[in-house]
């Protein structure tokens, strides 16, 4: 069974040029005098424990974009882990394989013949890049600060807090009726992560600090030299190294890091590898790091010079001022957004015994705790001029990370970056939307070498070099449709904005990536449908005749199956997303009418959803059934969340389609898993199915900490979804429509949220009682005109004044916007 959401109902929902407002509820009127009057209570904004963190993976975290650090609390030996977000193994590569096409044609001709396993070798033998793996991003090393052990008794009264309002990590204790505080940040002002170390007695600070490297066969094991500032004595410790060779790429990217000390009273000296402070009343270290990275192309800057240049620029500033403007700087991005949900006794327990205990009934307020988790961990690994947040996002202990944590392109840099618009956080979106730009230039060579094709292509994982050949093997690297998937994010952009100048901007890369498709999707004899060939649903192994284990030579490890196929649902689905982009911005731009004509016609034609026998809606052309029943992708419901290709407004049947995907998935899954089966409940205004699924992650792999796991191992894309899908659960505008608290849990029963952003330029404040809307403002942005439908009469108002609206048909209602002006959306008096 094949269904298509017809192209007019697709135009007319998604044309962005008018924003639809369908409240869902209404009740009684939260007067605005008063929702002014009620300031956020960001104090609620804290994780905290009461005792140090043990293990890396549970440290908290503080960032700055480029710079980052796991503080562990620990109050014999404090370490804080490092990162410089530029430093990987490896230099400057590609991976394309000249020539790599030659095979293509005998290997869709397998496939379309069914000969998986045939095509599955081939394609490992002739069209993998090389190497065949890619770089890995490092460890820089680790801040360690060796205190006195306690005399006559141990530390009491402790609290280990990150403040994610101040972006500060705040560890005090009191020892031997002495009060000792640390504080941590990443300051994004001043490019330096900062400790202060201070007491409630005088002369009582002592300690001896080490900068330790993680020892590779380029990078020495501890600091190894000194430096002075303004011709004084040693002010501090010099740690340099070199990233390490990897498959045969050179190691390019050098490094240093500075540790400076300034003592406030006591003496400092510095003995071998070691800086001792001795009797001080206070004392703030300053790390400052930098490597030789410049772009993806080009290692040759001078790390010493830029931590030379970053030491000398802290000169002559206090420690409070250089906290003041770090806060000033983190709240101008955290303070955009408010979520307060009901606060029960639960919400004082450490953090970790919230989790423990979690039940959405009992502690509704952690929700809104994990929502700004995920909005604090996007702003510390992600500012404008950094690189994009990684699988850890800017967080790494070792030389060999789980995944390298690299960029992976077939659901988790995608997550990383869900919330950047709908929760206010566009700016932190530039590092994915640079790096888009950068891939679209490497992943030209790979069009053309590997699939003889125009435009540019990128596979399922990336990394610093914007490698963009397929790797790891057939299974994983088959996928061709991760840059059409980045491309996405280029357009909402876009739709979030309204910024023509950066559409216009962008139009290029939209338009060459279509072209490659253009070059190579491929006729379904059965059906006449265009399909991807070869293809693959990510990670996931049909169950099919005769996929049975086999030796893959290409990893050197039996392999369960294969995953070729062709026309995967995802992949048609993202190809829907793209052509959709393509075509609207030229419309919009009004240029290449003749190349906007052909990707319509190219658009038409690709195979449609299809729901399979068992009512599910098909992860692959063929109705081939699930080897793991609750496997961790929900890759064929992309066109529910993050597309829109489904919907229950417009595709019911396929709404209904994918229901059934999310039942027979359940709820066991990783953290980033659950986080998409929450978003996709969301949309399909399942409030209790999506709170389940936060129930799920939050008691089963979330970490004290708050970051999501994924086979154990940390990773950010978990907790940014949260984020997302707990901002789907209150506001969603997917149709050109914000729909008003689509999917709101009676666990939430009253609360209100701020600075939620809506696609056709809005901003929006939500108020809700008793499960009902009461109040919502919205800014404009852009100007555009807004069309509201609603169930109950309702009155819109500016300034104080009524505005006049137009209602054309029942439950419709229409009004044009000024660029910031706001508009208060009440029921009207016969409503109330």
């Amino acid at each position: 069974m094949g269904i298509r959401m017809p192209l007019a109902c697709r135009r007319g929902c998604r044309a962005g040029r008018t924003v639809v407002c369908s409240l869902l509820a209404a009740g009684a009127l939260l007067s605005v005098q008063a929702k002014a009057q009620d300031a956020p209570d960001w104090s609620r904004c804290r994780i905290w424990h009461r005792r140090p963190s043990v293990r890396w993976e549970e440290a908290l975290p503080i960032g700055n974009g480029r710079l980052g650090a796991m503080v562990f609390g620990r109050t014999d030996q404090e370490r804080i882990a490092l990162n410089e977000e530029t430093y990987w193994t490896g230099g400057p590569y590609t991976a394309t394989v000249d020539g790599a096409s030659g095979s293509l044609g005998e290997i869709r001709r397998l496939i379309f013949q069914g000969e998986f396993v045939k095509a599955h070798r081939l394609f490992g033998r002739t069209m993998m890049g090389y190497p065949v793996e890619q770089q890995k991003y490092q460890a820089l090393g680790d801040l360690l600060l060796a205190f006195p052990g306690p005399e006559g008794g141990a530390p009491s009264d402790y609290r280990h807090e990150l403040d994610l309002d101040r972006a500060i990590v705040t560890t005090s204790y009191a020892l031997n009726g002495v009060r000792f505080a640390r504080e941590a940040f990443a300051s994004p002002r001043d490019q330096v992560i900062v400790v202060r170390i201070s007491a409630d007695a005088p002369g009582q600070v002592s300690f001896r600090a080490q900068l330790r490297g993680v020892r590779n066969q380029a990078h020495s094991n501890y600091a190894t030299d000194y430096f002075r500032m303004d011709g004084r004595g040693v002010d501090g410790l010099i740690l340099r190294g070199r990233s390490a060779d990897y498959l045969g790429v050179p190691g390019r990217v050098r490094f240093e890091a500075r540790l400076q000390a300034v003592p406030e009273g006591g003496f400092m000296a510095v003995e071998g590898p070691e800086l001792t402070v001795h009797g001080a009343d206070a004392v703030t270290l300053f790390v400052a790091a930098a490597t030789s990275f410049v772009s993806y192309k080009d290692v040759g800057a001078d790390p010493a010079e830029r931590t030379a240049a970053t030491l000398a620029g802290l000169s002559g500033k206090a420690y409070a001022e250089i906290r003041d403007a770090h806060i000033q700087e983190h709240r101008t991005l955290f303070r955009r957004t408010w979520l307060g949900l009901p606060r029960t006794p639960t919400a004082d327990l450490p953090t970790d015994e919230r989790l423990a205990a979690y039940e959405p009934d009992s502690d509704p307020d952690l929700a809104a705790l994990a929502f700004q988790f995920g909005r604090y961990l996007l702003i510390s690994s992600s500012r404008p001029g950094t690189q994009p947040a990684n699988l850890q996002g800017l967080w790494n202990a070792s030389m060999n990370p789980p995944w390298d944590s690299k960029y992976t392109t077939n659901i988790n840099i995608e997550m990383n970056y869900w919330p950047a618009e709908v929760a206010n956080l566009a700016e932190c979106h530039r590092p994915l939307l640079e790096m888009i730009r950068e891939l679209a230039e490497e992943g030209r060579g790979v069009a053309r070498e590997h699939y003889g094709a125009r435009g540019w292509v990128c596979h399922q994982n990336t990394d610093l070099w914007r490698a963009a050949a397929p790797m790891d093997g057939p299974n994983w690297g088959t996928f061709t449709t991760g840059g059409a998937w980045l491309c996405t994010h280029l357009w909402e952009h876009y739709r979030f904005s309204g910024d023509l100048e950066f559409l216009r901007d962008v139009y290029p890369i939209l338009k060459s990536s279509a072209e490659f498709f253009m070059d190579t999707l491929c006729e379904d004899s059965r059906g006449g449908w265009l399909v991807t060939n070869p293809s693959t649903s990510p990670e996931n192994f049909p169950a099919r005749p005769g996929n049975e284990p086999f030796f893959d030579e290409v990893t050197g490890a039996m392999s369960p199956g294969t995953t070729l196929c062709a026309g995967s649902t995802i992949e048609l689905q993202i190809l829907n997303d793209l052509f959709e982009a393509v075509t609207e911005s030229a419309r919009l731009l009004a240029v290449d009418w003749d190349f906007r004509n052909l990707a319509v016609a190219i658009w038409q034609k690709l195979a449609p959803m299809q729901i399979g026998k068992d009512g599910t809606l098909r992860e692959w052309l063929e109705d081939w059934g699930q080897s793991e029943a609750s496997h961790r992708h929900i890759s064929n419901l992309y066109g529910l969340f993050p597309g829109n290709h489904i919907s229950l407004r417009w595709t019911p049947k396929l709404a209904g389609a994918c229901r059934a995907v999310l039942e027979q998935r359940g709820l066991e899954g990783n953290g980033w898993s659950s986080a998409w089966k929450m978003a996709c409940w969301a949309r399909l205004r399942e409030p209790e199915k999506a709170l389940a699924n936060l129930r799920h992650a939050l008691r089963t792999t979330t970490l004290p900490n708050l970051f999501a796991t994924c086979s154990k191992a940390l990773q950010v894309d978990g907790s940014l979804g949260v984020t997302a899908a707990v901002a789907e659960m209150l506001l969603q505008s997917q149709e050109n429509e914000l729909l008003i608290l689509p999917a709101l849990p009676a666990s939430w029963p009253r609360g209100e949220v701020r600075g939620l952003r809506a696609r056709g330029g809005f901003v929006v404040d939500l108020a809700w009682s008793e499960g009902r809307f009461t109040l919502a403002q919205v800014r404009s942005q852009a100007g555009k005109f807004c069309r509201i439908m609603t169930a109950v009469p309702v009155e819109v108002f500016s300034g104080g004044m009524k505005v006049k609206v137009y209602r054309p048909e029942d439950a419709i209602v229409e009004f044009g916007t000024k660029p910031g002006e706001l508009y208060v959306l009440r029921p009207a008096a016969s409503a109330r």
